[in-house]
């Protein structure tokens, strides 16, 4: 008897159980058609926001609309790069090289107008010098505007007689107003200015050609730094620890990185008191620098690089609470006077202090283990750089001999050297 009622038991539990199987099959149902609809729905959203993206930061025809003064079908407009609207970039090909195009729509772009600014754009940016201005005329503007952004240096002069020179585009031995216009046009934008003082330099792309605003250097270096690899949108999801993992797996084997490292400490001090000026790096990120195949350091975008007395004319005098109000570009910080309510003119941090926090997280990790203590301590007193790098002169070029010695003492007399 007993049994035949646990038999019954489950004769009369099966039923149950099967009835509760069909029960929540509707349910599990729904809720795998509600994931299958957010996944479409979120991969819809992902590719809007990307479409969106790319029309808002790739708009190179803006470019080519707007200047009719170079002959610019011998350019092979390719991959669009550009990480903001207002500064177009653009991988291409010309006279056989890989090269890259870059060129400004900020005028265009805050115009209300839409597409159709473009040709206000031209009448903004090319309505200096105005008609009738002489060579000399034209000598002095440059020398002031230049005096204005560099600063009063005696070397500007010879700068001006270069600027004269390119200004004869098509090689004639005269400045036509419309070459003037151009080459007026392409010194406001601070990258120029840059790689212009810098052209003699080894770290920093060679300039190819010009015309209005637009010019072309030479390509990206053939490998940039593994992080500038990473889509724009995925990089700010990234923890910190992740970042550190990448450059350990992706990146170079350590020597290498030692050498790269070595480059950009030598880039730092080619704009710390140049031919032409202190230049300060206003967004410090591992994105804007690369390498070649032989592992020699490149910057790969100089846009966010701004003369001394550029900064400081936009600090003068800027009204402030704290000293997040008296930030010039991403990170140029400089101090609030909280009493007077205005910004200070020094730098909370120079060019290298911002460098060695870099360099910290991307040699330490895989570093020889006698040199590890050493290179930690070096970098340290580096990070804790501050106030203008004038001021600190004699500290700063220490700093900076010190880490140059250490790195290149573990790789020299070897392959990586």
């Amino acid at each position: 008897m007993r049994r035949l009622r646990r038999l019954a038991h489950l004769v009369l539990f099966c039923p149950f159980s099967k009835g509760l199987q069909q029960g929540r099959l509707p349910g599990l149902r729904v809720k795998y058609v509600f994931l299958v609809w957010l996944g479409v729905f979120a991969g819809g959203w992902l590719a809007y926001v990307h479409y969106a993206s790319y029309v808002e930061l790739c708009r190179g025809h803006v470019c080519q609309v707007v200047i009719d003064l170079c002959t610019l079908h011998k350019v092979e407009w390719r991959t669009c790069l550009s990480s903001l609207p207002g500064q177009q970039v653009y991988s291409g090909l010309w006279q056989g090289k890989e090269v890259t195009i870059k060129c400004g729509i900020e005028e265009s772009l805050n115009s209300k107008a839409g597409w159709d600014a473009a040709p206000r754009r031209e009448l903004v940016l090319f309505d200096k010098p105005t008609r009738g201005t002489s060579i000399k005329e034209f000598r002095d503007m440059t020398l002031s505007y230049l005096k204005a952004n560099l600063g009063d240096l005696p070397s500007l002069p010879a700068l001006v007689g270069q600027v004269l020179l390119m200004a004869d585009f098509n090689k004639d031995s005269r400045v036509s107003l419309a070459e003037a216009k151009s080459v007026w046009a392409l010194l406001q934008r601070h990258e120029f200015l840059l790689l212009l003082s810098l052209q003699e330099k080894e770290h920093a792309s060679r300039l190819l050609g010009y015309c209005g605003d637009l010019y072309v250097t030479e390509g990206a270096p053939p490998r940039s730094w593994h992080g500038a690899a990473l889509p724009p949108l995925l990089r700010p999801l990234l923890p910190p620890a992740l970042h550190r993992a990448l450059q350990q797996w992706l990146g170079p084997a350590w020597p290498w990185r030692a050498k790269i490292a070595i480059g950009l400490l030598e880039f730092v001090e080619e704009l710390f008191h140049g031919s032409y000026g202190t230049f300060y790096m206003c967004e410090t990120t591992l994105a804007n620098v690369g390498y070649t195949a032989k592992y020699d350091f490149k910057m790969t975008d100089l846009q966010q690089v701004a003369p001394e007395a550029a900064v400081r004319r936009f600090l003068r005098g800027r009204r402030c609470e704290h000293s997040a109000d008296c930030t010039y570009g991403r990170d140029c910080r400089a101090p609030c006077d909280k009493l007077m309510r205005q910004c200070k003119g020094d730098l909370i941090q120079p060019n290298l202090a911002k460098v060695c926090e870099l360099l910290r997280d991307y040699l330490l990790p895989g570093a020889p283990a006698g040199l590890r203590e050493e290179l930690g301590t070096q970098l340290r007193t580096c990070t804790t750089l501050s106030g203008l790098a004038s001021q600190v002169e004699a500290h700063h070029s220490l700093v900076l001999s010190h880490l140059k010695t250490l790195l290149w003492k573990e790789i020299s007399n070897t392959k990586y050297s």
